[in-house]
């Protein structure tokens, strides 16, 4: 399906009576990419996990295009296109990675499989390896072309680059913008790797405390050195 609008109105969410995203409004354009950075805590993962609709909702409204998904249970969100590579890379470890990719096929036949293969060459190769033979690198592609599969119009990515080897983070980082550069996905990325994060987006939201502190172009922040440091406490190069 073609790259779908995303557009969140006052959301708030969080665990039980707790509040973690308070009051929290955006928009995504089609195939617009979106990097959302924030200090550690401050309420990034809870974000993306409330748009698949896993958290305790307390206000506010979420769109997917012109449907309204507020209401609506996570597996309808990812039928209806959204798609969560979450931060924790939940695949079957004791299946092996074609069987995890054939859980994602969503009624596709298996033919699909090849272009992941084509995608993830490493993936190809390691097919018969189960989920526990996987480097943390391979695990993490593994997720991502999990998802894919099920064509999503809009792709959530949840710190995909954490904890793995450079040249890994470097084949993710391609793999994602090419995604977004062929107009077929929308992407929100959370990121600790915040030079990375300014060069994937065209739009980037900073996060403090479940709210938006600062949102507009990539390229604002990328040439605001002071405001990089004081809205995140690191610096860019």
């Amino acid at each position: 399906m073609p790259a779908t609008r995303l557009e969140v109105k006052g959301l708030s969410a969080g665990y039980g009576p707790t509040r973690i995203i308070d009051h929290m409004s955006f928009e995504v354009l089609p195939g617009g990419r979106l990097s959302v950075l924030g200090r550690n805590g401050v309420g990034k993962t809870t974000l993306l996990a409330s748009l698949m609709g896993l958290t305790t909702h307390h206000g506010g409204k979420v769109f997917l295009g012109e449907a309204d998904l507020t209401d609506t249970k996570a597996s309808t969100r990812a039928q209806r296109g959204l798609g969560y590579v979450p931060q924790t890379r939940d695949i079957f470890r004791s299946l092996t990675v074609e069987e995890n990719l054939v859980a994602g096929l969503k009624g596709r036949g298996r033919e699909a499989l090849e272009e992941v293969y084509v995608m993830f060459p490493r993936l190809a190769e390691r097919r018969r390896h189960f989920g526990t033979q996987l480097s943390g690198g391979e695990q993490q592609m593994l997720s991502l072309a999990r998802t894919l599969l099920g064509r999503p119009s809009v792709l959530l990515l949840d710190e995909p680059l954490e904890g793995l080897a450079p040249v890994i983070c470097d084949q993710i980082m391609e793999i994602i913008t090419a995604l977004a550069s062929s107009g077929e996905m929308t992407i929100v990325l959370v990121e600790q790797q915040i030079e990375r994060a300014l060069r994937f987006a065209d739009h980037v939201m900073v996060v403090e405390r479940g709210k938006a502190v600062w949102s507009g172009e990539c390229a604002h922040l990328r040439d605001a050195p002071k405001m990089v440091e004081r809205l995140l406490g690191v610096g860019v190069h």
